[in-house]
């Protein structure tokens, strides 16, 4: 069995000359998924007690860190 690693491709962009993005979102998704893994957990034990709270830890991941680092590289 092969395991591959994700790439993700973003096309339509203006933020380079090519108009498509491959490493930001490729980057960004790997991000993504590290702040997940610590944060989802988190967010789950927070929620029991207080749920907007939970429910803010829990999109982080989505809201802040992926499109954040997307944008940072503009490749």
């Amino acid at each position: 069995m092969v395991i591959g690693f994700p790439i993700c491709i973003q096309c339509g962009t203006k933020s380079n000359p090519c108009r498509c993005k491959v490493v930001g979102p490729t980057l960004a998704f790997v991000a993504f998924a590290a702040a997940a893994i610590v944060e989802w957990p988190v967010g789950a034990v927070v929620y029991i007690f207080k749920h907007a709270k939970g429910r803010r830890i829990m999109a982080h991941p989505a809201t802040r860190v992926f499109p954040k680092v997307s944008r940072a590289i503009p490749i």
